[in-house]
């Protein structure tokens, strides 16, 4: 063997300078409980949300669906105050830390089984309702965090329900519309848990605008499960992305809709 072969640079296979690049670090996003009812468990104003860095699943926003929802949960309390509550694709889980604020009899937070995505949940519920106190297998606690995908056996979720309830009050879901090929998983799991006289809070923005129609055939799949479709409002708000102006004004909308069971309550 030569010298020149035996000689062999030990940074031969490192990644140059500047090929790798970190992946984001987590980042906190503060909300502020513009109305807080007197009849509120809590009257805490101030929530710190934990984002994951980034995510594939979107889990690193605090999207305007989100925010509505949290509002709309604090302006009419009587949604969640001793009631039981799910929350599909929780993302940061706001609307499910204001129920547990409101008052919630149980409210149990959800989202897909990713490891990085669960824990921050997670780290939001220990934080803002339990003085950062980590106790994620009390299933005594008010709110609680469950992986789930869409679809598969309710019993992960139903096992949080208090004795003598198998369905959930309130089902809330947040900017989930824009996953079209979901709406069947997500409209089946909706009529299959909620109870009879509950309500389904649908709320959502049209990120992409040119599928509009697909987003709103949510609410006409609906009626095919028994689901009645309720128009809240839809109101304008600053858009989470700065893109083409010709398109601003459909982003910026969010749209409101409550889903109840079809015929009389029983």
């Amino acid at each position: 063997m030569s010298d020149d072969e035996s000689f062999i640079q030990s940074d031969l296979f490192a990644e140059p300078e500047g090929f790798y690049t970190p992946p984001p670090e987590a980042h906190f996003a503060q909300y502020e409980r513009s109305v807080v009812s007197e009849v509120s468990k809590s009257q805490t104003r101030t929530v710190n949300l934990r984002l994951v860095g980034s995510s594939p699943l979107w889990g690193h926003l605090l999207w305007n669906a989100g925010i509505y929802t949290a509002k709309h949960l604090d302006k009419f309390p009587e949604l969640v105050q001793g009631k039981c509550v799910l929350e599909l694709g929780a993302a940061a889980a706001l609307p499910s830390v204001i129920s547990g604020l409101i008052g919630a009899r149980k409210c149990v937070a959800t989202d897909y089984p990713d490891a990085d995505l669960i824990y921050n949940i997670q780290y939001n519920v220990d934080h803002q309702l339990y003085d950062g106190k980590s106790k994620a297998d009390d299933i005594t606690r008010d709110v609680v965090v469950e992986g789930y995908i869409w679809g598969n056996d309710y019993e992960p979720l139903t096992k949080h329900l208090p004795a003598g309830k198998d369905k959930f009050d309130l089902i809330i879901l947040s900017d989930l519309v824009f996953n079209h090929t979901e709406h069947l998983k997500l409209l089946k799991t909706t009529r299959e848990l909620l109870a009879r006289d509950g309500k389904a809070l649908v709320v959502f923005s049209p990120h992409r605008p040119w599928l509009l129609d697909d987003d709103l055939k949510f609410f006409e799949t609906a009626l095919d499960f028994d689901l009645v479709p309720e128009k809240i409002e839809m109101v304008n708000w600053k858009p989470m992305f700065v893109e083409d102006e010709e398109t601003s004004e459909v982003r910026s909308r969010v749209y409101a809709y409550y889903l109840t069971h079809k015929g009389p309550c029983s």
